[in-house]
């Protein structure tokens, strides 16, 4: 077989762009392995670069996504750490190994063309070994490559969370719930939101979360963050809001505590814009914006997973067809979600 299927955006203004098409399958150049995708793990970052609101660089006609698990199909030349069928995960930017991300130029599936096909060529250094003895599925594997790795990055990065400390979570998407399970192997104490009962009470009952606070009936969230945590505070937030929640997450998090600002969900009127200067400084508080994370980090994550066999929610998984991947956009899109949407191959 010298031809593989791939799916690209030539238009962005909604994932129903999507096209297939049948190209030819790369062949792996030296110090480079050739990877046969077997699942992806799709993020709301897919979503809005579909509709043009992703606001970092993206490739004309570009391959979506960027999480990927797959096997090593074949070896280029120099390569000596990985062999035909070892099982990987491929870093989300591959031009950075460790220390910070400096920028969001490598990222896969935006500036570069990423894993929505069946096979992928990427830099040897640039792909991680799934422990042999896991019980884990490639679905389940290539939810670490973002959700897992970005939920590690805030919470062991600068600053590693100890036992007994506060995590409060927004949100029941991938990174809210892998890194609820991080939180829960940490022995931290974790406090999670939702607008929805439904979604609160499953989640209390599958990830044994401590505390659950519905934002929709509880306007004043961080208020009763603060009532649970007998007015100390949370010691660390991963805010996936954006401006429309930091106000909050600052009256929550505790005098210096750690704010990971991962995502832009929701946005404030530009007349009512929070001074998260002002906010950040009245705690002593850190708001830190998370890039996802560096190999080192996407290697660290994968370890500990793998040593604790800890069980990522690949919660829906949809199969490689261009229909159905746009059937598991618009189910992401919709919020029904807890943990991550998969693509199988």
């Amino acid at each position: 077989m010298s031809t593989q299927t791939v799916l690209r955006l030539p238009q962005r203004d909604t994932w129903t762009r999507l096209t297939a098409s049948s190209e030819a399958i790369p062949h792996a150049n030296k110090h480079e392995v050739l990877v046969k995708v077997r699942s992806v793990s799709l993020n709301f970052r897919d979503i809005a670069i579909a509709i043009s609101q992703y606001p970092f660089p993206v490739k004309e006609n570009v391959i979506p996504g960027s999480d990927a698990a797959g096997d090593v199909f074949e070896i280029g030349e120099g390569v000596v750490d990985l062999e035909k069928g070892d099982k990987v995960v491929i870093a989300f930017d591959p031009s950075t190994l460790y220390g910070p991300i400096k920028s969001w130029g490598g990222g896969l599936g935006g500036p570069v063309d990423d894993v929505l096909r069946e096979y992928i060529s990427v830099p040897a250094h640039a792909v991680v070994k799934i422990p042999t003895a896991s019980s884990l599925s490639y679905a389940q594997w290539a939810s670490v490559v973002c959700t897992e790795a970005t939920a590690w990055n805030s919470l062991y990065g600068p600053t590693p969370l100890r036992p007994g400390q506060t995590v409060l979570f927004q949100g029941t998407g991938g990174v809210s719930i892998t890194g609820l399970i991080l939180a829960k192997a940490a022995g931290a104490i974790k406090i999670i939101t939702s607008s929805s009962d439904a979604k609160l009470e499953h989640v209390k009952k599958t990830y044994s979360v401590d505390h659950t606070i519905n934002y929709k009936t509880t306007p004043a969230w961080a208020a009763e963050a603060q009532r649970i945590t007998a007015g100390r505070g949370v010691d660390y937030i991963l805010e996936n809001g954006g401006s429309g929640t930091i106000k909050q997450s600052i009256v929550a998090i505790a005098y210096g505590g750690v704010i990971s600002m991962i995502e832009f969900l929701s946005s404030a009127p530009q007349e009512e814009m929070p001074d998260v200067a002002g906010l950040a400084l009245s705690k002593g508080a850190i708001v830190r914006g998370i890039m996802v994370a560096t190999k080192q980090l996407l290697e660290e994550a994968v370890r500990f997973i793998g040593a604790r066999d800890l069980q990522v929610p690949a919660e829906k998984t949809f199969r490689f067809d261009r229909g159905e991947v746009v059937r598991a956009l618009d189910y992401l899109a919709s919020g029904q979600h807890v943990g991550t949407v998969c693509i199988d191959f």
